[in-house]
């Protein structure tokens, strides 16, 4: 019985768990789908039954889950879509285009694979509302489903559908200029062996690319394993192999990049918001002279477009905090350090592969290498140190805290940042310090996680610290996979 127990299933952006551990268990599963199908049978737009499309990535354990939400929305009324591995705008996209009442996406994104998750888009393609969540959650936690299931003879359908593969592509493929094509380019994908190794490959072929694949072999157990946004070394080792113009790294859901300059250079997610802000102000397409960016973006990203007339608005780390300001506030570009680049008017959530070819489109028009473009942001020195707590405390509690906080600030001489936070789908808690001198951030960063560890994480004084990111710099980032992941 889940009654009467103080249970959360929704985090920052979905459910998310170690797979067959609470709340990511088939008999949760198909409670939450039962709770959704009884919402929006409730709320149909129409007379017919309401339709609900649900896509995964390649975890072992999205078989498990796909089949227990269709159970629970079909126990409900619900006719389901199933399109198999997709990536995550993709089924935003499809939720939109094909005129569904909401989107599913099973996938822990960048995490390991024997994490997962579920993912909710409205019928607008957009991340489904708190409210909305918040009912599902009451809903389930109710035992209150089986009265309200429906009659045998209005029991709803699931199928499989096989051209939605083909759609996403066309719709990407749509958002690349007409009058342009990628002949003569030489282009390295690395598909973490997750959502996009079918999709990404026909995408970037079909557009004239000449394409080296690697991340395309997924087994159901790898995942993001060495592989990906999250681990780029080899994406810049093939981009030299292959003496190609460009990499371009997905995440396992494919809605996050990481580049690749021709050099082996990493181009981040700061960079990629820096390289298509200026283009599109050039072109006159930037709705207002601002762009959205999180509490993890570089300062030189705002210091470099506030001398262009661009001003940088920031929000929460997470891409559905940007997409959300950005609806809020008509602003058409937004993005974060991470890779998740939002363009509104091609996309309702990050897209990794509609943000690489607006990159490659920037490369064509202005007859320019990556490494060149990307020297228009002069990134200013960080230092990323994550820290895996046990609990969670105010952190203003913490003896000694604000007192360190402070003097570091004044260390730091108004040229500098210190931002710490909890994670919103992982149990760390991640430190950045940004400043010119990289020494003193270093020990800064060292300082405040050996504090943190220490208090939040009282049965293990010895735990260790993991460097996620190591200092940025003008020509790239070490690590940069761990800036700030926020899904």
């Amino acid at each position: 019985m889940l009654s009467g127990k103080k249970c959360k299933l929704f985090g920052t952006d979905g459910i998310r768990g170690k797979s067959n551990s609470f709340p990511i268990r088939s008999d949760i599963v198909l409670k939450v789908g039962q709770a959704l199908g009884y919402l929006l049978r409730k709320n149909c737009r129409n007379k017919k039954a309401p339709m609900v499309l649900i896509g995964k990535d390649t975890r072992l354990s999205g078989y498990m889950l796909e089949q227990a939400l269709a159970s629970g929305l079909n126990s409900m009324g619900v006719w389901v879509q199933l399109t198999g591995p997709l990536p995550t705008p993709g089924i935003g996209f499809l939720a939109q285009n094909m005129r569904a009442e909401a989107g599913i996406v099973i996938s822990a994104s960048h995490n390991p694979y024997y994490d997962n998750g579920i993912k909710f888009f409205d019928a607008h393609g957009f991340k489904m509302s708190k409210k909305m969540e918040e009912a599902i959650e009451e809903i389930v936690f109710s035992n209150k489903l089986n009265q309200l299931i429906v009659s045998c003879d209005k029991i709803g359908r699931s199928r499989r559908i096989d051209d939605s593969a083909g759609r996403y592509i066309v719709h990407v493929k749509n958002t690349f200029p007409l009058n342009m094509t990628l002949d003569g380019m030489r282009v390295v994908l690395d598909c973490a062996h997750g959502a996009c190794y079918k999709v990404a490959p026909k995408i970037f072929e079909e557009l004239g690319a000449e394409i080296f694949v690697i991340g395309n072999k997924p087994t159901g157990y790898n995942i993001n394993e060495q592989a990906g946004a999250l681990h780029t070394d080899k994406i810049k080792q093939a981009v030299l192999d292959y003496k190609a113009d460009v990499g371009i790294s997905l995440d396992g859901d494919g809605d996050r990049v990481i580049m690749s300059d021709e050099k082996g250079n990493l181009v981040d997610g700061d960079h990629i918001l820096g390289i298509c802000a200026l283009s599109l102000q050039k072109k006159g397409e930037l709705k207002s002279p601002k762009v959205v960016a999180t509490s993890m973006s570089n300062m030189g990203l705002e210091i470099m477009l506030k001398k262009k007339g661009i001003q940088v608005e920031r929000t929460e780390p997470g891409d559905r905090n940007v997409v959300e300001y950005m609806r809020q506030n008509n602003i058409s570009l937004g993005g974060e350090p991470s890779g998740h680049i939002i363009f509104l008017s091609q996309s309702t959530t990050g897209d990794a592969c509609i943000a690489a070819l607006n990159v490659l489109a920037v490369m064509r028009a202005e007859n320019k290498k990556l490494s060149e473009l990307s020297q228009v942001l002069v990134s200013i020195p960080q230092v990323h140190r994550s820290v895996k707590i046990k609990r969670k405390r105010e952190l203003q509690m913490i003896t000694g805290y604000n007192t360190m906080i402070e003097g570091i600030k004044k260390g730091l001489k108004n040229k500098g940042r210190i931002c710490v936070r909890y994670s919103g789908t992982e149990s760390v808690i991640r430190v950045l310090v940004e400043g010119q001198d990289k020494q003193f951030i270093q020990n800064s960063a060292d300082k405040i996680a050996n504090l943190l560890n220490h208090n939040l994480n009282p049965a293990s004084r010895a735990a260790g610290i993991a460097r996620v990111a190591g200092t940025t710099g003008a020509t790239g980032t070490t690590g940069v996979a761990g800036n700030g992941s926020k899904k």
